[in-house]
């Protein structure tokens, strides 16, 4: 954890940071006793938030307790709380006030999931595992098929979600769709570089045709849904593509933006002093530079024939 530099704060006695908030049914829960929440789809950052909130706990102790629910072997899973249980691990105490809640798996799930959609701050990624968590959990509660699709379902639960969460019926199947996208690809979404809806189209593609792809934007920068449809055209009609295949896809439907072509191109007179002696004149430099052009195409022209 980062140290703040001339900064004074007033430590919170160990006695003070361990009082448990007068909350209800809240208890004094050992750290190590606290699993985090299986498959758990919101991260916890060693970032500057988290430094804040270290510090804070370190002035007025946890102000808001966790919420966890007991386990058959004496232990209890995470269900509200990761952020603070990570701050109090980094402070070095081994308690934490927590309130206990008896929960099923599936009331589990529907209560981390709430919990958490609450924070300010919720990236692409997080909203796909969260959504799709919630998304199970509700099907199963009313035991209906779990299928669905980017343009909807025929059953009600996705509309139920989708106002639950604040989010169109097809936003929400866009998100679920995101949980298919490989992890390389899904931290360029979060970080804004490739755009939601071209990752859903990635999304329907083969792990294998993914992992080319997060190689060939590696070189090329981001690609866009356009470029993504043909892919996907592709292999409707084959049952498999190679990776030279992809590439060539790729390249032939890159953005075709003809307005920069041949701007005006500088060829400095010191640049060209490194390659021709200085009594040659201009028209000398210039049959040198075609010439030399005119073999080039000529030979890039025998390696595509």
């Amino acid at each position: 954890m980062a140290k703040r530099v001339g900064q004074k704060i007033k430590m919170t006695s160990i006695d003070e940071l361990l009082c448990v908030p007068s909350v209800a049914g809240c208890d004094e829960i050992e750290v190590a006793k606290i699993r985090p929440f299986k498959d758990h789809p919101f991260k916890v950052l060693d970032d500057d938030k988290m430094h804040e909130l270290v510090e804070s706990i370190m002035l007025n102790g946890v102000l808001v307790p966790v919420t966890v629910r007991p386990l058959e072997d004496g232990d209890y899973e995470m269900i509200s709380g990761h952020r603070r249980l990570f701050a109090v691990k980094e402070i070095g105490l081994d308690r934490i006030p927590a309130i206990v809640k008896e929960y099923d798996d599936d009331e589990a799930v529907l209560a981390m999931v709430d919990s958490n959609l609450q924070r300010e701050e919720i990236l692409p990624s997080e909203k796909a595992f969260a959504y799709k968590m919630r998304y199970d959990a509700m099907k199963r509660s009313v035991g209906r098929p779990k299928k669905y699709s980017q343009v909807g379902s025929i059953s009600q639960t996705d509309e139920v979600l989708a106002k639950m969460i604040g989010e169109s019926r097809n936003q929400l199947h866009r998100y679920l769709r995101l949980t298919e996208v490989i992890p390389a690809i899904l931290d360029l979404v979060d970080q804004k570089i490739v755009a939601l809806v071209t990752a859903v189209e990635i999304s329907y593609l083969p792990e294998k045709v993914q992992n080319w792809l997060f190689e060939y934007m590696k070189e090329n920068g981001a690609c866009k849904a356009y470029q993504i449809y043909p892919l996907r055209d592709y292999l409707k009609e084959n049952d498999d593509i190679s990776k030279m295949e992809t590439i060539r896809i790729l390249n032939e439907n890159l953005p075709k933006d003809e307005s920069n072509r041949f701007q005006r191109i500088e060829l400095t007179k010191p640049k060209l002093l490194e390659y021709f002696p200085p009594f040659y004149t201009k028209p000398q430099i210039e049959n040198v530079i075609f010439s030399l052009l005119e073999h080039w195409k000529k030979e890039n022209e025998k390696e595509n024939t």
